[in-house]
């Protein structure tokens, strides 16, 4: 092997090395947006803006660390908020389960005679289908 192959794939090495971190930059700073997209369109009636929050999610929390130990962090303190997120970020997702459990949550924040969601359920299922059913 000549000196000039061996230059040639240290350069590209190192090209490869440049781009692989850019591309990674710009992927983080895509998450990101998502992510700020998402928290005030999921806050919203509908949830509408959890699919680019989760993908955001996604995309930062497999290229930061930093962005990871803050997430566990936040999971530490936070269960109640931080664990549907956290189902609906694995391998298959709970989707039909983290939204109705959604929207059972925030349904307590009506009066008791505007909510639906627990009658509905009571009504389609019986009143087996609860929380204490074994």
């Amino acid at each position: 092997m000549s000196s000039v192959n061996v230059q040639q794939t240290a350069l590209s090495r190192a090209r490869r090395a440049w781009l692989r971190r850019v591309w990674r930059r710009i992927g983080l700073v895509f998450g990101y947006g998502l992510i700020v997209i998402g928290v005030p369109f999921t806050l919203l009636p509908g949830h509408v803006g959890i699919i680019p929050l989760i993908v955001g999610l996604i995309i930062v929390l497999r290229g930061s660390r930093l962005a990871r130990r803050r997430f566990i962090g936040l999971q530490r303190r936070h269960p109640r908020w931080i664990f549907p997120i956290r189902r609906l970020l694995r391998r298959e997702p709970e989707v039909f389960p983290v939204a109705w459990q959604q929207v059972l949550r925030a349904e307590r924040i009506l009066p008791k005679r505007w909510r639906v969601a627990r009658a509905l359920r009571r009504r389609f299922f019986g009143r087996g289908h609860g929380r204490m059913s074994a």
